[in-house]
């Protein structure tokens, strides 16, 4: 457990455990939960497809293609536990290949419309 008051800025940093200089890393969702089981039910969506859905997300740029560094306030679920659980995904490319998910960063995805 890492510990930290509500409305501290938490600092987060995921890195490959590969000294390949020609794998970049992507974080493409980060979803926090009050338990560590569901992350669909009340959940709090911090980045999805890439695109910050938090407003106190920030990216930060680092010296190694293959570290992602970002940070977002800190919060409690109201009537919950006060354990807050992360649960992020990450993308591996090749880092020229300027068509893979990497290098597209944010990608809104538009909702269908639905038929009468």
């Amino acid at each position: 457990p890492y510990y930290v008051r509500v409305n501290q800025n938490l600092y987060l940093e995921a890195s490959l455990r590969s000294s390949d200089p020609s794998l970049q890393l992507f974080l493409d969702t980060c979803v926090a939960s009050p338990t560590r089981h569901n992350f669909t039910a009340r959940s709090h969506t911090i980045v999805k497809n890439g695109c910050a859905k938090d407003p106190t997300y920030a990216e930060y740029s680092s010296p190694r293609r293959h570290t992602v560094r970002f940070r977002f306030n800190a919060f409690q679920f109201i009537r919950s536990n006060p354990e807050v659980y992360l649960q992020c995904e990450l993308v591996v490319c090749k880092a020229f290949d300027y068509s893979s998910r990497c290098h597209q960063g944010c990608v809104e995805r538009s909702r269908r419309e639905a038929s009468s």
